[in-house]
């Protein structure tokens, strides 16, 4: 099994997301000990936003500088990694009401038409199935289904629905939500989530 381990959470040692990712990952190391991981830090490693170059990805670009090829190579390295792993551990936790801007830029790498996914005539068709996603999400109101705030959930609808459009339908929301609501509440949905990562199989 290979193993996309992604993070996207700004607060560093403060982050909800990182050490739930981290324990994902390392729950189904200890099921697949033969597994290995690949792990990108989004914020390390912060990757260049959508621009015109990226959106010619694949194509020969004449004259090119230097570092237009290597950001043409840093988007091939991206979805090099996507294409080889058989499960992808997202860490999203919720910004304004969406992802992080550094989990966005990394979506739009891997959104490639014709390659990750194509138009016909019986409409869009995703290229990346038979793969798995856990999502990792972490907000500090409440989002979920039936609560006051759901419409404003951009975070995990988005993510679901873009890796949706790319093919993989198999994806897992495992959720601490509400965590602003002071330290005792923060524990408990800590505390669930890592719950239903101990479900992983």
């Amino acid at each position: 099994m290979k193993i996309l381990h992604i993070d996207s959470s700004v607060t560093g040692e403060k982050s909800v997301s990182r050490p739930l990712t981290k324990e994902a990952v390392a729950k189904l190391k200890a099921i697949h000990p033969d597994a290995e991981v690949v792990y990108r830090d989004l914020v390390k490693e912060p990757l260049r936003h959508y621009n015109a170059v990226l959106r010619m990805f694949g194509a020969d670009i004449p004259n090119a500088t230097p570092e237009q090829k290597e950001e043409l190579e840093t988007g091939k390295t991206i979805l090099a990694e996507v294409q080889a792993a058989e499960v992808i551990v997202v860490g999203a936790p919720m910004y304004n009401f969406g992802i992080p801007s550094q989990l966005k830029a990394w979506i739009d790498l891997i959104a490639v038409p014709g390659v990750t996914f194509r138009y016909s005539s019986a409409g869009p068709e995703g290229l990346l199935g038979g793969r798995k996603v856990i999502v990792i999400s972490s907000r500090g109101g409440a989002y979920g289904p039936g609560s006051p705030f759901e419409p404003a959930d951009f975070q995990e609808k988005y993510l679901k629905t873009v890796f949706g459009f790319l093919g993989i339908t198999d994806v897992e929301i495992i959720r601490a939500e509400g965590i602003g609501g002071g330290p005792e509440r923060a524990a408990e949905a800590i505390a669930g989530a890592k719950k239903e990562i101990e479900k992983l199989s």
